[in-house]
């Protein structure tokens, strides 16, 4: 196999486990993807597959969830999110963003850890719509610093003691929305490439194969199991932002 065969089957395989990942678990599609692409891609390229991707993934699992959406739920964490994700981008003009990134990760991992080794903890049922609006506006700035749209609404609605699925039908249709106005950033700028569009193209059936099949396996897991997923993935992004 030669090193062009190679790239291209290392992209196929990373496209297919971000979307199965994302499709069990609700995010961390970019966490997936770029562990690998950032090694064969150039950081614009994984950036906007990332993107574009991730308003796939999500969008499609938000579209089988549809039913389930709780409009007035969701209205905070997306305002909030439309003015944390310029924020998050004019962060990085003057930011250090390595610093950023590890302030952040060990955020992550200090929470994860917490939540795992003390599982009991008292749902926040007092917060009332300020506190959501809040908390999507630090995703939205987190969002538009490392890419990771989702993040913090994930641990709110942990903290919020919500079932796992209405937890999906608040932290996907967040990310598709901050995923959406990063999109847009990026389209303003004109920095997609005819290489870029080709590899989205060939990446597109592996990524439907993986979300398909994220969501069905989706259907059979319970909330224990469900929680254990979540908190693992949010300690590796952690320990991935502090790499």
């Amino acid at each position: 196999m030669d090193g062009l065969s190679l790239e291209l089957s290392l992209f196929l395989l990373a496209t297919f486990a971000g979307a199965l990942v994302a499709g069990l678990s609700g995010f961390a599609f970019g966490l997936v993807v770029s562990s690998i692409w950032l090694y064969i891609l150039t950081p614009l390229q994984t950036a906007s597959l990332i993107i574009a991707f991730g308003l796939i993934v999500q969008g499609y699992s938000v579209w089988k969830l549809r039913r389930a959406l709780d409009w007035r739920k969701l209205a905070p964490f997306v305002l909030g999110a439309a003015f944390g994700v310029p924020v998050g981008v004019s962060i990085l003009t003057w930011a250090n963003p390595s610093h950023v990134r590890i302030g952040i990760g060990a955020f992550l991992v200090l929470y994860s850890l917490y939540a795992w080794f003390r599982p009991a903890i008292a749902p926040v049922k007092s917060a009332g719509t300020a506190a959501d609006a809040g908390v999507g506006f630090l995703n939205g700035v987190l969002g538009g610093i490392t890419g990771l749209a989702g993040i913090l609404v994930t641990i709110w609605c942990g903290l919020r003691g919500w079932p796992k699925d209405v937890q999906r039908t608040v932290f996907q249709p967040v990310a598709v929305a901050s995923f959406l106005m990063s999109a847009l950033w990026i389209g303003a700028k004109g920095a997609v490439t005819p290489d870029t569009i080709k590899l989205f193209l060939i990446g597109l059936p592996a990524l439907l194969a993986g979300t398909w099949l994220g969501l069905r396996l989706f259907g059979r897991i319970d909330e224990a199991t469900f929680r254990k997923i979540v908190l693992a993935l949010l300690l590796i992004s952690g320990l991935v932002l502090m790499i």
